[in-house]
């Protein structure tokens, strides 16, 4: 994936929806929760692109 490619955190297996209004979506793979999707956070703090998506289809593909 390249450094420009956006990233659909809701197809990527370690996505979650916490309870916590304050942050409500989580990335089990970084162990964080977040008010904003969790691919936007680890950009904005790293400057790159989450290299840990992996598709929730199971066959190892990234997902369009």
């Amino acid at each position: 994936m390249s450094d420009t490619q956006r990233i659909d955190c809701m197809k990527c297996r370690h996505y979650y929806v916490t309870w916590d209004p304050n942050f409500p979506k989580g990335c089990r793979a970084f162990g964080f929760k977040s008010h904003t999707m969790p691919s936007i956070a680890v950009r904005s703090s790293s400057g790159k692109a989450c290299l840990n998506f992996e598709s929730k289809t199971g066959n190892g593909q990234t997902l369009k």
